[in-house]
């Protein structure tokens, strides 16, 4: 049990997700178990248990950069090290159905704009735990790369039964091999000179695109890196 109320309200709150998803029946369930004054719950979680879903999902990717960074990866590939990171970050979220009833909520049309921002932090925090230092265009594009891996491999683990998710695993792999491909084909077309003529005009272009920045005023905030 934990003094945050925050903590201890989504923790309550996971008991009840499984049978009543993040609906204001499971808020209304969790501050009843957990004792939290309700005024301070609202306060806390504004839209009750769309609020819940988002903070169930970031405590996630803090679980991954915490185990991510306790972890050796000094004689893996990179390659390696991504499939790792977005493994860690699926095992953070132990409770299958919790994370089943959050994809539901957010593919609803007034939450999809949120849930696909959730993806992107999830992208950008194994990029930047990773030490990814990129400012440019790849900056958008390892993100919008990696959130499409993550976000399918999501999908398949909800419908895997294979023993110890290596089913899951498997087809993470998968997608990454395909990511690298499309990188070694991008590398040949940018090494092409007839190619790279052709694309020199949006190639200018696209080279003015600059990653956000972080702001430094932001409680929780430190260091280089987006705001997202």
């Amino acid at each position: 049990m934990t003094d945050d109320p925050t903590e201890t309200l989504l923790d309550a709150a996971l008991v009840h997700v499984a049978f009543d998803g993040w609906s204001d029946t499971t808020f209304r369930a969790a501050i009843e178990d957990s004792g939290v004054d309700p005024v301070v719950a609202r306060g806390l979680f504004p839209r009750g248990a769309v609020d819940l879903s988002v903070a169930y999902h970031r405590r996630g990717d803090r679980i991954m950069r915490e185990r991510l960074a306790a972890s050796d990866l000094s004689n893996m590939r990179f390659r390696d090290k991504v499939a790792q990171a977005v493994r860690l970050r699926i095992e953070a979220s132990e409770d299958r159905e919790a994370v089943r009833r959050g994809t539901t909520l957010f593919a609803l049309p007034p939450y999809a704009p949120e849930g696909a921002k959730l993806i992107w932090e999830t992208a950008d925090a194994i990029w930047s735990a990773l030490g990814d230092t990129s400012r440019d265009i790849n900056w958008y594009t390892k993100r919008a790369t990696l959130a499409g891996v993550y976000s399918s491999t999501v999908l398949f683990w909800l419908g895997d039964d294979s023993v110890g998710a290596q089913a899951t695993w498997d087809f993470l792999d998968r997608r990454i091999e395909d990511v690298m491909r499309i990188e070694t084909a991008k590398a040949k077309v940018r090494e092409n000179p007839l190619l790279k003529s052709v694309f020199a005009l949006p190639n200018a272009v696209l080279s003015r695109v600059r990653a956000p920045a972080r702001r430094q005023d932001v409680p929780g905030q430190s260091g280089p890196g987006p705001q997202v």
